[in-house]
């Protein structure tokens, strides 16, 4: 097989530019290999032999039509785990779900969440877990799940909701009992979310540089966890602001453990490490 020739520096400061224009994804040069290495596919797949072939066709407008979720699906970065940074599960339970019920309880309101960069769907499900333990106690409590990414290739693996099982590891054993199903096939050592719970969570591709996200109802708590890193300053406070608009009055922000707001010009105020509450 023939060996790609290396991605030129015009022809990277383009494609970065670009990557950081439609997603506001950072493409710094010490990220030009990982880049290569992670478009090889696209070039094979569309048979070029040459990075500048590929990104002319991308720029054009066959290529912003048909290749441009392609390309942004294999350039971004899609870790999570089931019960990831537990904490704030834990916060969630023991602080934030009953005071929305103590003052929303008696209104019949639903409790809205969104998963604000969902990946392969693991937080979002997790959440279904957490929640629906918590309704099954109190009666009249309802919600409902948003589960958004950019990346229409880890959307389609989220709604399929079908892990190895090793990925399950953190779920506790009673949960993995009520809420997975394990393949007939017991070779495949593959298990599939339980159909209850998959139909407690709506998936939707949002691409967090649009100027509208489509959001018609206010957001009571939004999980967007360890995906600002990949963002400049500028891009991040634009972007918590955005969310800020989206969020009910007292709801809550809940970041990554590597996240910070300091610094950044946004109403919120910590009320825990980094968990975020709408200053109204």
């Amino acid at each position: 097989m023939e060996t790609t020739p290396p991605i030129s520096q015009r022809d990277f400061n383009r494609l970065s530019q670009f990557i950081y224009r439609e997603c506001g994804i950072k493409m710094p040069p010490a990220k030009i290999t990982m880049l290569e290495a992670r478009l090889q596919k696209r070039l094979r797949s569309l048979k070029f032999t040459a990075f500048g072939d590929y990104i002319e066709y991308l720029f054009s407008p066959d290529g912003i039509k048909e290749e441009l979720v392609q390309m942004i699906d294999v350039v971004t970065t899609n870790k999570t785990d089931f019960f990831r940074e537990p904490d704030h599960f834990e916060y969630l339970l023991q602080r934030v779900l009953p005071e929305w019920l103590l003052k929303h309880g008696a209104s019949g309101r639903k409790l809205k969440i969104w998963s604000a960069g969902c990946s392969t769907g693991e937080e979002p499900y997790t959440l279904a877990m957490v929640l629906s333990e918590f309704a099954e106690s109190r009666p009249g409590f309802d919600f409902r799940i948003l589960a958004t990414d950019i990346s229409t290739r880890v959307l389609e693996k989220a709604q399929l909701a079908v892990y190895d099982e090793e990925r399950t590891a953190p779920v506790p054993l009673p949960l993995k009992r009520k809420y997975l199903l394990r393949s007939r096939d017991k070779s495949c050592g593959q298990v599939r979310i339980v159909p209850e719970l998959r139909e407690m969570v709506r998936f939707s591709r949002l691409n967090f540089m649009e100027s509208d996200f489509g959001l018609r109802e206010q957001i009571d708590i939004i999980f967007c966890r360890n995906v600002i890193i990949y963002f400049d300053r500028p891009t991040q406070e634009r972007l918590l602001n955005k969310f800020h608009a989206h969020l009910a009055p007292h709801g809550h922000i809940f970041m990554g453990h590597s996240e910070t707001l300091n610094g950044l010009d946004v109403p919120l105020d910590m009320v825990h490490p980094t968990v975020y509450r709408k200053r109204t």
